[in-house]
């Protein structure tokens, strides 16, 4: 297997077709947060909503596979957790993408490892993060 079909792995794909959790929230208690990457035009809208079940969470976006494929994996991940580990493993996620050790078990996330071998791509898989990250902070610290 080549480099590139490393990054572009069977999951990555099947997310950035099919991708999980793509939608708008709307009501009570949502949190809209928009994400940009002005370097390759990437974004995304996060929707997240606290719950007796955990965080509800929803996007909408348009990009490259690796933002779009990040964003889905992102959502599918964090649905039902609570603010404190989502937190937590946005940081581990986000450690990953700069080649360091997460800390934390990152599952299917870990389809984008091979991303930090790329530094270009590294904002295309970290900006559903880095707005998951802001849409945490509005959304309130009374978990964190």
């Amino acid at each position: 297997m080549g480099f590139l079909d490393d990054i572009y792995q069977d999951l990555i794909l099947e997310h950035y077709r099919s991708p999980r959790r793509h939608g708008t929230l709307e009501g009570r208690g949502v949190v809209a947060q928009e994400g940009v990457n002005p370097s390759c035009g990437d974004e995304l809208t996060l929707y997240l909503r606290r719950g007796a079940d955990g965080l509800d969470v929803r996007f909408v976006g348009e990009g490259c596979a690796i933002s779009q494929a990040s964003a889905s994996l992102m959502a599918s991940a964090i649905a039902g957790m609570d603010s404190v580990h989502a937190a937590a493993l946005s940081a581990g996620f986000q450690r990953l993408i700069r080649g360091e050790e997460p800390g934390v078990d990152l599952g299917d996330l870990q389809a984008l490892a091979g991303i930090a071998k790329l530094p270009a791509r590294v904002k295309c898989a970290v900006l559903p993060w880095k707005t998951l990250d802001e849409a945490l902070t509005r959304l309130g610290d009374d978990q964190l």
